[in-house]
């Protein structure tokens, strides 16, 4: 079993979208922070650009991110959003201090 990682995903808009891509990403919260193994699920954005919104995450193991991004409000999330994303960026990171 994999040990616990972060993950950043980064999500920039298309020029003009971000008003339309915000709730759906808001949308995301509150049933991925039900999903088992999902310690962190929170959402920023960027204050110098506010097209770009991160989702800093915490998951319990390489299974439960996987099963995320099988999830119904994943795949739900995926069609709606096609039209209005630009740019997405997916990084997992190991803690270290």
């Amino acid at each position: 079993m994999s040990a616990a990682f972060n993950v950043i995903a980064t999500l920039i808009a298309k020029p003009g979208q971000q008003d339309t891509l915000e709730p759906l990403l808001r949308g995301l919260l509150e049933p991925t922070r039900a999903e088992a193994g999902c310690q962190q699920y929170d959402l920023h954005q960027d204050l110098q650009h506010p097209e770009t919104f991160y989702m800093l995450e915490r998951w319990s193991d390489d299974a439960a991110l996987a099963d995320h991004d099988q999830s119904e409000h994943i795949q739900s999330f995926r069609a709606k959003a096609a039209d209005v994303i630009e740019h997405f960026e997916l990084k997992r990171m190991k803690f270290l201090a």
